[in-house]
């Protein structure tokens, strides 16, 4: 197959799935699995990791005037009520660090027993099931927090350790844990949703650059002088890999958006749950799973 065509795919697939509550990790393990991609291949591992950026500028962006207005206003808030602690990019720091220390301690236990096909499915499955039980029992009752700017220190330590399951079970999805977590302490889903955004991109950077010292180190470790041979095609692979990404989850935020606010997180759930049970039934003769 050719690779420009295979870079399209995935780019697409990262696009699609990287802010939607259905992990994106999941979606590129599946395609790699059915188009043969080695997984200890270190260009195509580098790959994936690297076409993440397309969609990080997309979602930053979509919330330039968002984030600006936020800088702006650093610590008392537009109505000058908030401190230090409290305001939104305060409160996006700590939900950030309190997804990093336990994800980083548990990294390594996670690649070593939950990186499985399996595993993911799993994942797919018990998170669209939360999801969906969660998303019902939010829409039944009101919610105390319908901005970002009314959110306490309390709810964005909870929703920060959430987003920590995402990165011990992949699978689980960024966006779910983090949407979910948001709703169960009080937020709608237009805040939990915009916190989701917020809370990804701190996230999402770390998570990318950290994937990428890893490679390199691991390269300088084996003594080779670079862990990736790179040619003038697997460059351009690795651009339009990137470039469709990032226009792919340009559209992708702004229609999420729109469907949230209108219709919930149902039809993910479902999807979660249908996708999950099918790589459980099927995953072993199709893909390897």
């Amino acid at each position: 197959m050719s690779p420009y065509f295979l870079s399209i795919l995935l780019g697409i697939v990262e696009g699609l799935t990287e802010f939607l509550p259905v992990s994106s990790t999941a979606h590129l393990r599946i395609v790699e699995a059915l188009m043969k991609i080695p997984l200890d291949d270190a260009y195509w591992k580098m790959y994936t990791v690297v076409i993440q950026v397309g969609a990080i500028l997309a979602l930053c962006l979509l919330f330039l005037t968002r984030i600006l207005d936020f800088l702006r206003t650093f610590p008392e808030g537009e109505d000058g009520r908030h401190g230090w602690l409290d305001h939104p990019i305060s409160l996006t720091l700590i939900a950030f660090v309190c997804t990093s220390i336990p994800a980083l301690l548990l990294r390594k236990w996670s690649e070593r027993n939950l990186g499985s096909l399996t595993a993911m499915a799993l994942a797919l499955l018990i998170g669209g099931i939360v999801m969906w039980a969660i998303d019902a029992w939010s829409d039944s009752r009101d919610a105390d927090t319908t901005h970002v700017e009314q959110m306490t220190f309390g709810q964005a330590v909870w929703i920060g350790l959430c987003q920590t399951l995402s990165a011990i079970f992949p699978g689980a999805s960024r966006s779910m844990t983090t949407i979910a977590a948001g709703q169960m302490v009080g937020l709608d889903r237009p805040a939990a949703l915009e916190f989701s955004f917020l809370l990804s991109i701190p996230t999402m950077i770390a998570a990318t650059g950290w994937d990428l010292l890893k490679e390199i180190h691991h390269g300088s470790a084996a003594g080779a002088v670079a862990h990736v041979a790179m040619n003038s095609q697997r460059w351009m692979v690795l651009i339009l890999g990137t470039a469709v990404s990032f226009i792919v989850a340009l559209g992708v935020v702004e229609w999420f958006l729109y469907w949230v606010r209108r219709h919930g997180f149902a039809i993910f759930a479902i999807y979660r749950i249908l996708l999950g049970l099918a790589i459980l039934i099927f995953g072993a003769r199709l893909i390897g799973a």
